[in-house]
C-alpha cells in the first residue's frame, strides 16, 4: 500500500463520472500504481455528448487527469501547449490573446477555431478563454473538426475541462506557489458532502506577477499581473435518476502587457500606457435525468465579460496613437442531449438543440497624439501640395467607433452508432443556422488650417477646414449549414484493447465584422478630404466569410502489455476554404482585418506514446508534424500559393520521465523525479514566408516530496533559458517581435484536510 494519498489521487482523476452515477461507486478505493498514472485514456470521459473511453473512440485524442495537471503546474489551458500534439497556444500580448493553433488552423483573432467547455458548459467569447483555474480534475483535447457534436468554431478541435466534484473529495484544499522573479500563486478550496444528496465546493485563487519585461523608456515592468477567482459548485441528487449541477464563477484581472521588443533597436521601449482589465461572470446549470430508456441532460449558462484593452498601438516612445477597445457583452446559451441507453444493444444514439444569444457592446476610439499628426497626416499632406500646407487644430484627437453587434444561433443534430462484430459505424449530422447584425458609429469632430504663401515667401492663414464626420449603419448576415460527420472503427483481436478507425468529418467557423477596421476607414476618408489617402468599401473591409473544412483521418489507439504501454497514432488530411486569416490594410493605418484565403491544405501526423518500463518510472512523449500551405491566395498584390500558413508551427514535440523513490515513512512517503522537454517550430510570420521561428526546446524539471496530506514541489522550466519568439507583427512600417519568457524557478506547497 503505497499510503492513502495515492486512493485519494485515483478518485480525483475518476471524478469526471457524472454525479448521478455515485451510488454504485462511492466504496470505490483502489491503490494507484504507476500504470495508472500513465493510462490516462482509460478514465472516462467527461462530456456529456460522449459515453465511451476516448480511448474506444475514433478520435485523435488526449487526456490529461489532474495528477499530470499539477506536475505540469497548469492552472490554465496555455499550460497544455505541445503536451498534446500539434497543439499550440502561443503566449504574448495579454489575456485577451488566446490564439489556439491545431493542425495549421487557428485564430489570431475574433472568432475562435477550437471550443471550450468548463463543466459542460460552452465558453463563447475566445476573450474569456486564459484564466486561471484551481483543482482540475481533467483536460480532453479533441483535435480535428467536432462541429457536429459541438457546433461553432470547432473545427480545429475541442476542449473539456472539468474541476473536482465535492463527491469526491471532502475537506480543504491548499495551494501555494513561489517562482522567480516575482510570480505567486494561491488557493483554497473546500469541499463538503451533505448527506447522499447533496454536495458544495468553495473554491478561491489570487495570481499576483511582477513581471518578465522592462520598458527601457521609463524603467518599468511592462507586464505586471493580478488576478482572483472564485467559484462555486453545487451538486443536488434529486432522487436516484434526477442530478443537478450548478456552477457560479467569477473572476477579475488587472494586467499590463504587449512587450513587443522592436526588431530595429532590440528594445521594448514605448511612452504611452498598456493594459488589459477583465472582468468575467459565468454560471452553469446542469440538470439530468436517468430514464430506463434514455438520459435526458439539459446545459443552461449565463456569461457576461467586461473588459477594456488599451495599447499604445506604435509601441515607440514616440507620441503616435493609442487604441482603446472596451467591451461588455452578455451571453446566453441552452443545450439539450437525449442519448439513448445501450450498453447491450447494437445500436445507440444521441440527439440535441442548442441554442444561443449574445449581445456585444464596444467603444474602440483610436487617438491621434502629436507625433502622429505631425507625421502621418500633416507631413503626408503638405508633400502633397507645399505651396498650401496645413496644420491642425490640436495636438490629439480621436476616431471614435461605436458598435452593437447581437448574435443567435439555433441548431439541431443527430448521431447513431451502430455495432457489427469488431466494427463500430457511426454517423452525425448538424442543422445550424446563424444571424448576426452590426449596428455601427464612426464620428470624427476635428479641424485644420491651410495656410498660403506669401510674397515675401512666408505663410499666412488663408482658410479653415471644419472636419465633422459622423458615418452610421447597419450590417448583417445569415449562415445556414450542414455539418455531417463519418467514422468507421474497428476493434483489433490483441489481448488488450486496441483498434484502428477513420474519420471523416467537416468542420465550420462562422463569419463576422471587423470592428478593428473602422478606425482605418474613418482615418482614410478623413484624409480623404484633404485629397490624399485611399477609398475603402465597408461592406468588402469590415465583414468576412465563414471558414469550412473537410478533415479526412486514419489513426489508431493501441495497448500492450496489460496497460503499461499505451499509443496512439494518427495522420490526417484537411481540405480548407476561405481560411479565415489577419492581415493589415493598405495604406498607413492602425488596425488589422480578417480576410479569407481561397483555399489551403494541411497534412501531417500525430504520435503519442506512454509507457512504465518499470514499476517506479514512466514515460510519455508525443510528437506532432504539420504541413499547411497555401493553395490559392492572392491579396490583390502577391500570389501566396504554395507558401506556409503563418503562425501554426510545423512541429510540437514533448517528452517527459518520472521516476518515484518510495520512501513509506510515516511522514514521507514518496519522492517524485520529473524531468521534462518541450519543442516548438518552425513558425514562419508572414505570408510570403521570409520570417521565421526555428525550432526551439525548452528543459524542465522537478523534485517532489509527498506525504499523506502534504506535497512540496521545486521546479524549473525553461532551464537553458532559451531565447525565442512567438508572435511578430507590423505597426506603420515597423516591425516588432514578443518574446518568450525566460528561465524560472520555484516552489508550490500543497496540502489536503
Amino acid at each position: 500500500m503505497n499510503g492513502i494519498i495515492f486512493p485519494i489521487l485515483l478518485l480525483l482523476l475518476v471524478s469526471v463520472v457524472p454525479a448521478d452515477m455515485l451510488a454504485s461507486t462511492d466504496a470505490l478505493v483502489r491503490t494507484e500504481s504507476v500504470a495508472d498514472t500513465v493510462v490516462l485514456q482509460e478514465f472516462s470521459v467527461t462530456s456529456i455528448k460522449q459515453s465511451d473511453r476516448l480511448f474506444d473512440m475514433p478520435e485523435a485524442a488526449t487526456v490529461i487527469g489532474r495528477a499530470e495537471a499539477e506536475r505540469l503546474n497548469a492552472v490554465a489551458i496555455k499550460s497544455l501547449s505541445d503536451v498534446v500534439p500539434n497543439f499550440y497556444i502561443p503566449d504574448y500580448g495579454s489575456r485577451i490573446t488566446s490564439s489556439i493553433y491545431v493542425r495549421g488552423i487557428g485564430a489570431r483573432m475574433d472568432q475562435p477555431s477550437v471550443g471550450l467547455n468548463v463543466d459542460n458548459v460552452p465558453v463563447l467569447n475566445k476573450d474569456a478563454y486564459d484564466f486561471d483555474l484551481a483543482d482540475i480534475a481533467s483536460v480532453e483535447m479533441l483535435r480535428g473538426p467536432q462541429t457536429a457534436l459541438y457546433g461553432r468554431n470547432t473545427m480545429a478541435g475541442q476542449i473539456n475541462i472539468t474541476t473536482l466534484s465535492p463527491f469526491r473529495y471532502q475537506g480543504w484544499r491548499f495551494r501555494a506557489e513561489f517562482s522567480s522573479p516575482v510570480n505567486a500563486k494561491a488557493s483554497v478550496g473546500w469541499y463538503h458532502r451533505f448527506g447522499f444528496r447533496h454536495g458544495l465546493s468553495v473554491t478561491g485563487a489570487y495570481t499576483y506577477s511582477r513581471g518578465f519585461f522592462k520598458n527601457r523608456y521609463n524603467g518599468k515592468m511592462v507586464d505586471p499581473e493580478r488576478m482572483w477567482n472564485v467559484r462555486a459548485k453545487y451538486i443536488w441528487r434529486i432522487s436516484d435518476s434526477v442530478t443537478l449541477q450548478n456552477v457560479l464563477a467569477a473572476s477579475s484581472l488587472h494586467q499590463g502587457g504587449y512587450a513587443y521588443e522592436s526588431v530595429e533597436s532590440g528594445q521594448i521601449a514605448f511612452n504611452d500606457t498598456c493594459f488589459y482589465r477583465r472582468f468575467l461572470l459565468s454560471d452553469g446549470l446542469t440538470l439530468k435525468w436517468n430514464s430506463e430508456k434514455f438520459t435526458l441532460s439539459s446545459i443552461s449558462s449565463f456569461q457576461y465579460i467586461d473588459d477594456n484593452m488599451t495599447l499604445d498601438q506604435d509601441f515607440l516612445p514616440l507620441d503616435y496613437f493609442t487604441l482603446t477597445q472596451k467591451k461588455k457583452e452578455p451571453a446566453f446559451t441552452q443545450d439539450v442531449v437525449v442519448r439513448s441507453k445501450s450498453a447491450d444493444s447494437k445500436y445507440s444514439w444521441l440527439a440535441g438543440a442548442f441554442g444561443f444569444y449574445k449581445h456585444l457592446h464596444m467603444l474602440a476610439p483610436v487617438t491621434f497624439h502629436d507625433y502622429g499628426i505631425a507625421e502621418l497626416i500633416e507631413q503626408h499632406r503638405n508633400e502633397g501640395n507645399p505651396s498650401h500646407p496645413i496644420s491642425w487644430d490640436s495636438r490629439s484627437f480621436p476616431l471614435n467607433s461605436d458598435f452593437t453587434i447581437p448574435v443567435f444561433g439555433f441548431a439541431v443534430y443527430h448521431q447513431s452508432d451502430l455495432r457489427l462484430g469488431r466494427w463500430r459505424l457511426s454517423a452525425g449530422l448538424r442543422l445550424d443556422y446563424e444571424h448576426a447584425a452590426m449596428d455601427y458609429r464612426s464620428y470624427c469632430s476635428t479641424g485644420y488650417m491651410i495656410y498660403g504663401r506669401q510674397p515675401d515667401g512666408s505663410f499666412a492663414p488663408e482658410r479653415h477646414v471644419d472636419i465633422d464626420i459622423d458615418d452610421s449603419g447597419r450590417l448583417s448576415k445569415e449562415f445556414f449549414n450542414f455539418i455531417p460527420k463519418i467514422t468507421v472503427l474497428y476493434e483489433l483481436p490483441t489481448p488488450d484493447s486496441s483498434n484502428v478507425y477513420i474519420n471523416v468529418a467537416k468542420g465550420y467557423k462562422s463569419g463576422g465584422f471587423n470592428t478593428q477596421m473602422f478606425s482605418d476607414v474613418l482615418q482614410q476618408r478623413l484624409m480623404g478630404i484633404m485629397g490624399i489617402g485611399a477609398s475603402y468599401d465597408i461592406d468588402r473591409m469590415v465583414s468576412y466569410k465563414p471558414e469550412y473544412s473537410w478533415n479526412f483521418e486514419i489513426g489508431s489507439h493501441l495497448g500492450f502489455f496489460k496497460g503499461r504501454l499505451v499509443a496512439d497514432v494518427s495522420v490526417f488530411y484537411i481540405d480548407c476554404r476561405d481560411q479565415q486569416l489577419t492581415m493589415f490594410p493598405d495604406g498607413t493605418t492602425t488596425g488589422r482585418m480578417m480576410t479569407n484565403a481561397g483555399k489551403t491544405r494541411s497534412f501531417g501526423l500525430e504520435a503519442s506514446v506512454s509507457a512504465a518500463p518499470a514499476d517506479n518510472l514512466s514515460i510519455r512523449a508525443s510528437y506532432g508534424y504539420t504541413n499547411a500551405k497555401f493553395r490559392k491566395f492572392f491579396d490583390g498584390h502577391e500570389d501566396f500559393s504554395g507558401r506556409y500558413i503563418p503562425y501554426a508551427p510545423q512541429n510540437t514535440l514533448f517528452f517527459q520521465a518520472v521516476y518515484t523513490l518510495p520512501i513509506r515513512h510515516k511522514i514521507l512517503r514518496r519522492i517524485e523525479f520529473d524531468a521534462n522537454l518541450r519543442g516548438t517550430g518552425k513558425i514562419y510570420w508572414n505570408e510570403s514566408n521570409t520570417l521565421h521561428q526555428g525550432f526551439y526546446c525548452l528543459p524542465g524539471a522537478s523534485v517532489a516530496l509527498e506525504a499523506d496530506k502534504w506535497l512540496i514541489r521545486v521546479f524549473g522550466t525553461n532551464l537553458s533559458d532559451t531565447r525565442y519568439h512567438t508572435f511578430y507583427f507590423q505597426s506603420i512600417g515597423n516591425e516588432f517581435l514578443q518574446r518568450g519568457k525566460p528561465w524560472q524557478i520555484g516552489v508550490s506547497v500543497s496540502a489536503h484536510i
